[in-house]
């Protein structure tokens, strides 16, 4: 089976290459990473041209953002966003992200379709299209949790308990609305990682060092179902993730859907969080259109979907369906149409350059001054004013204001706290043919943060557990595997053996797949892989971590490892999944 060549080689000059830079979750250390990038560089035939990060980004402004990120009070620290917020700082290299799910979530509900966080870090939204060079680039913000994935996005600052977790899982809206999309992606950015990527890499190494997720690996429910459905929909070249902190690579081949189409494969990768000596940083080459622009571009498309399907907008805790071909809607189909498009030009006119119209909408956090504390508000950021005014859409966060102002007094927190406590048990939904809710079958990753600690000063509840609520098959391996994936990643960091797929590793784990698993082609790989550089000397013997989530800033012995797994057992009734 053919596969398809790289994104854009098809056009322009064949040999031009775009420089880009991926980081797993960020967590705050853009000056590290910005560092990092830097050696990079210098070793590296040349600069980086785009830096994506696959969330966790931490866009922290002040200490009211701080009271909105879903980590416990221990791990709320101010890090460096801010200076590149203030204008102290500016990015070296044009920043694109996505959201995780430690986020300052108050500031990035303000640019539910995306916008500036500060001078040249553009956020993808709660799911976005952009160009960069000729580059089409996409990405989903949060994760997947099925008792709140067909609710509305009904939160708003300040948060409580439960809804400072709600506020980042993914809804249903956002997914459909990707699956409007007929134009093929380059490149696609999630935070938790689509469901059964992981048979298509070296599974053996992957259990090796993340032996905890044994369990959801032979039961196929590691990862985001959601995710899963839009890889199978819009099989992008290239496909990367964050969230369970540890490298992964995969190759996955798709099944051509037509007779006479040409199969198309997406690359996956997943990356380490930015800590010394893990692997968090891969810089690589994508083949791109050199006459494209060289400023950041809206997508036509996407912005034609947008304008389709403003009025499914849905901003209450009521679960809802989108619109399908089953009898039940006079429209379910809101791809986007010639006409459609061209009307977005002509509202554009005729430009689809992002504009740079960043300002501040908070007060900034000044280290030499004495914070006093404040209460994080509902904020309507004009650079989502300004897009929504253009393009003819509704800005969700003005329609969520207006359906504040309607309810009756004390009726907002109400809605919250049931909306988001709510898990779907009680309310007589059908149970779907999927395990698509791995709340209660989640393993636990020593290595992620969670509430736990929160939980058990503050009282936090747990969030309500459900069957699934979305409708989508696991995805089943294709017969046709490539059996070297050190050629999936051009660029100063060669794929290490052990991310590469193994035909023993495959052939094992899939024993009833047809057709021929991949051959390992038996490749040295020599180059030590790039990591973030440090100064400090790692000490010969470390206190034992013995809560999980206290690893999540901290630098733990791999050696170390096995003796936090035994932990785990005491803590298997908290939720494991908001890591």
């Amino acid at each position: 089976m053919d596969v398809e060549p790289g994104p854009q080689e098809s056009q322009g000059d064949a040999g031009s290459k775009l420089r880009v830079a991926v980081t797993g979750c960020c967590h705050g250390e853009l000056d590290k990473i910005y560092e990092t990038l830097a050696v990079a560089e210098r070793r590296g035939p040349g600069p980086v041209d785009l830096l994506l990060c696959c969330g966790d980004f931490q866009a922290v402004r002040n200490e009211a953002d701080l009271r909105c990120m879903a980590v416990p009070p221990r791990y709320r620290h101010m890090q460096t966003f801010y200076r590149y917020y203030s204008g102290e700082k500016k990015a070296p290299v044009l920043t694109i992200f996505i959201g995780g799910n430690h986020e300052a979530s108050n500031h990035l509900q303000e640019l539910p379709y995306g916008g500036w966080v500060a001078p040249n870090i553009y956020y993808l939204g709660l799911a976005g299209v952009v160009k960069y060079r000729g580059v089409r680039i996409g990405g989903i913000s949060g994760i997947f949790k099925s008792h709140d994935y067909r609710k509305g996005h009904f939160e708003y600052p300040p948060y409580n308990s439960s809804t400072i977790r709600s506020i980042y899982h993914v809804r249903n809206i956002e997914v459909y609305k990707l699956k409007q999309l007929k134009q093929p992606i380059d490149i696609f950015l999630s935070h938790d990682w689509p469901r059964s990527i992981y048979h298509y890499g070296n599974k053996k190494e992957l259990l090796k060092i993340k032996s905890f997720f044994r369990q959801e690996v032979e039961n196929n429910t590691l990862g985001s179902p959601a995710a899963s459905e839009l890889l199978d929909h819009l099989k992008p070249t290239y496909w990367f993730s964050a969230h369970l902190h540890v490298k992964f690579a995969a190759l996955m081949q798709h099944k051509a859907t037509d007779t006479g189409e040409t199969a198309k494969a997406t690359r996956f990768l997943a990356l380490d969080k930015c800590l010394p000596h893990r692997d968090f940083l891969q810089v690589l080459e994508i083949a791109h259109d050199p006459s494209a622009s060289d400023q950041l571009e809206y997508d036509v498309e996407w912005l034609a979907v947008l304008r389709a399907t403003n009025d499914l907008m849905n901003v209450t805790v009521d679960r809802w369906n989108m619109p399908e071909n089953n009898g039940l809607h006079t429209r379910w189909d809101y791809s986007a149409t010639e006409e459609a498009m061209k009307e977005v030009m002509d509202r554009m006119n005729q430009d689809l350059k992002v504009p740079c119209n960043f300002s501040v909408t908070a007060a900034c956090h000044d280290p030499n001054q004495l914070q006093m504390p404040f209460q994080p508000v509902h904020s309507i950021n004009p650079q989502t004013t300004e897009f929504c005014a253009q393009l003819g859409i509704t800005d969700i966060n003005v329609k969520l204001q207006e359906a504040q102002e309607e309810k009756p007094p004390c009726g907002e927190d109400k809605e919250q706290e049931e909306g988001s406590n709510d898990s779907g048990e009680d309310r007589g939904e059908d149970r779907s043919e999927y395990a698509t809710d791995t709340s209660a079958l989640s393993s636990i990753n020593p290595d992620e943060i969670t509430l736990d600690e929160e939980e058990e000063e503050g009282g936090e509840e747990d969030c309500g557990k459900s069957p699934s609520d979305v409708n989508t098959p696991s995805v089943e391996p294709s017969s046709c595997q490539a059996s070297d994936l050190s050629t999936s990643f051009s660029d100063v960091r060669v794929l290490p053996d052990s991310m590469a797929v193994s035909s023993d590793d495959l052939s094992a784990s899939l024993p009833d797949t047809e057709g021929k698993p991949p051959e390992d082609d038996g490749k040295d790989f020599t180059e030590a892989p790039l990591k973030r550089l440090s100064e400090e000397h790692e000490p010969e013997q470390r206190k034992k971590i013995k809560r999980r989530n206290q690893a999540i800033y901290t630098e733990v012995d791999d050696d170390k490892a096995d003796d936090d797994d035994k932990a785990k057992d005491d803590d298997k009734a908290k939720d494991d999944d908001e890591a």
